[in-house]
């Protein structure tokens, strides 16, 4: 243990920066994905069967193939389709791809949860059924899954790791940056273990905060 703290001294500035970048992926990939997952939904319960078949694939897509073949997917394949980017651009991308293909079905059962009787309500009002669904549906809906969701969004935390595949600087990149150089590979992983701990469990008690205050806002002002 001495060891594991004395090499977090020496490299903390390391450390420090992989999991700032850690924590900036996985922030911006859950605000993207939560977007895609909430158009992906509406696509599923669609009247328009091209939508439904659309959002169907894409979600099949990413829930039968392994995160990291969508990883090496987007940075080595799509450049041989002329779209070109960085690691780090790349690593959001597909893990906002693979976020949203999971957050679709997880929110999809909340749409599906909330009865009939809210569209009608809505309607009732002289609301457009986008109007409904944003301002009656929606977030009632988010509500009854919003801890399967906040799941998700920690496993796309964790899964970051994996983005150090195509050389993203992020914790576990660093981690073993500083493993090739001290050559403590217990010590290292453990610090890089205990960070991850720590923003795990960081990023749960924020998630659970902001669900308390959204919701309880929502419901306020209903």
């Amino acid at each position: 243990m001495q060891l594991a703290l004395t090499d977090f001294t020496d490299n903390g500035a390391l450390f420090l920066k992989g999991a700032a970048l850690t924590v900036g992926l996985s922030v911006a990939a859950i605000c993207a994905g939560l977007f895609l997952g909430i158009l992906g939904a509406a696509g599923r319960r669609s009247h328009f069967a091209a939508a439904r078949w659309l959002a169907g694939i894409y979600v099949e897509t990413i829930r039968n193939t392994p995160f990291i073949v969508q990883l090496f997917f987007v940075f080595f394949g799509l450049p041989r389709l002329g779209v070109r980017m960085g690691s780090t651009e790349a690593a959001l991308l597909a893990m906002s791809l693979n976020l949203g293909g999971y957050s679709t079905e997880i929110i999809r059962a909340g749409l599906d949860s909330i009865g009939r009787g809210s569209w009608e309500a809505g309607f009732s009002l002289g609301l457009t059924r986008f109007q409904t669904f944003r301002l009656v549906v929606l977030v009632p809906a988010l509500q009854k899954v919003y801890p399967a969701l906040t799941s998700q969004f920690i496993i796309i935390l964790l899964g970051s790791s994996v983005v150090s595949q195509i050389a993203v600087e992020e914790l576990t990149y660093v981690g073993s940056y500083i493993q090739s150089r001290n050559f403590r590979a217990f010590e290292t992983t453990l610090v890089v273990a205990m960070i991850y701990l720590l923003l795990a469990v960081g990023f749960q008690q924020l998630f659970a905060a902001v669900g308390r205050k959204v919701f309880a806002y929502a419901e306020h002002h209903r």
